[in-house]
């Protein structure tokens, strides 16, 4: 995919103009990491924003004692590390592939020099934080009032349906490239909830699972799970 049209699926930049995107094309550099490797560490200083080609990044933060919380998972046509786009303070928390990933990165200098250049693109730029924010407030009502059931069928039809796109109602398996305890910090549970709830998930052949990924087998039973 050419970086033009990848920047047409990215909510950060789907409502530039077409010869806005193909200004910015030109400020993009490529990157590749191999699973596992960190692309940041938080206290990084923040100079850049990063869109995935391939492959998944999860962004952790981890305390003084050594536990980890995931905060987000990114995948194909994500972005992360907008703020550094527009404070330039160091980064909150890690970035780590966790698979093979490939990544644009679009420096703060190359972001301002666009954005003075092409001022229409700065509403886009503030709608998609606006949508991030919101997002953010959604998941803590998640928290606060849906049980891990619920909560869990939730990320994962919202993750599959990341990945498959229009074809997300097809009977057809969808694997998500994702750790059972990447999936319970990314819920705020522990590994031994989210274990029983998929053992649930495997018993009824809605889900079957290995060591690094879960199949999504049958849709329209996560779907339901979720109301």
């Amino acid at each position: 995919m050419s970086p033009a049209n990848l920047l047409l699926q990215i909510p950060l930049f789907e409502s530039l103009k077409s010869d806005e995107r193909a200004n910015l094309t030109t400020l993009l550099r490529r990157l590749a990491l191999e699973k596992g490797e960190v692309l940041f560490r938080k206290g990084d200083e923040g100079t850049a924003l990063f869109i995935i080609i391939q492959g998944a990044i999860k962004i952790v933060y981890s305390s003084k004692s050594g536990d980890e919380v995931t905060l987000a998972i990114f995948s194909k046509g994500d972005f992360f590390g907008e703020m550094a786009l527009l404070d330039g303070m160091p980064r909150s928390a890690d970035a780590v592939a966790i698979e093979e990933t490939k990544l644009f990165i679009l420096d703060r200098h190359d972001f301002s020099s666009f954005i003075v250049n092409n001022p229409g693109a700065l509403h886009s730029v503030l709608y998609a934080l606006s949508m991030r924010i919101r997002k953010t407030d959604d998941m803590l009502g998640e928290t606060c009032f849906m049980s891990i059931s619920m909560r869990l069928a939730r990320r994962l039809v919202e993750m599959a349906e990341k990945k498959a796109g229009h074809d997300s109602g097809k009977k057809t398996p969808i694997e998500l490239k994702l750790r059972q305890r990447d999936l319970a910090s990314l819920l705020g549970v522990s590994r031994e909830s989210i274990n029983k709830e998929l053992k649930t998930l495997r018993d009824r052949g809605v889900v079957t699972t290995s060591r690094n990924a879960i199949t999504i087998m049958d849709m329209d039973v996560l779907r339901r799970r979720m109301r």
